[in-house]
C-alpha cells in the first residue's frame, strides 16, 4: 500500500503564494505520474497539474503561468507552487500518484484565497 500526505495549505490573500507538498510512503517501488487535483465546494474534482517520473508536467489552462509542479523522485515528493493566487482557486487540494497502474490520493489540504 502506498499513502500520500499532504501539508502546505492555508488561508493566503488574493495575489499570495502558497507551496504544497506531498510525500509518499509505504511500498514504493517506482511513482510514474504524480500531481494535484482540486476539489471546490460545490463543483466536481478537476486536474490541477501531473508531471511525469521523467519530468514532463501537465497544468490545466486556469492555472498554466501561475503554477509550477516539481517533484524529487529520491524523496517520493510531489510540490505544487502556487503564485499569483485568486480567490477560484479556493478549494481542497489533494494528491494524486499512479503506481503500477494504481492510484492513489491523498486526504486533501484546503486552500483558501481571500480577497
Amino acid at each position: 500500500q502506498v499513502q500520500l500526505a499532504e501539508s502546505g495549505g492555508g488561508l493566503v490573500q488574493t495575489g499570495g503564494s502558497l507551496r504544497l507538498s506531498c510525500v509518499a510512503s509505504g511500498s514504493i517501488f517506482s511513482m510514474a505520474a504524480m500531481g494535484w487535483y482540486r476539489q471546490a465546494p460545490g463543483k466536481q474534482r478537476e486536474l490541477v497539474a501531473i508531471i511525469g517520473r521523467g519530468g514532463s508536467p501537465t497544468y490545466a489552462d486556469s492555472v498554466n503561468g501561475r503554477f509550477t509542479i516539481s517533484r524529487d523522485n529520491a524523496k517520493n515528493t510531489v510540490y505544487l507552487q502556487m503564485d499569483s493566487l485568486k480567490s477560484e482557486d479556493t478549494a481542497v487540494y489533494y494528491c494524486y500518484a499512479v503506481q503500477r497502474l494504481t492510484a492513489y490520493w491523498g486526504q486533501g489540504t484546503q486552500v483558501i484565497v481571500s480577497s
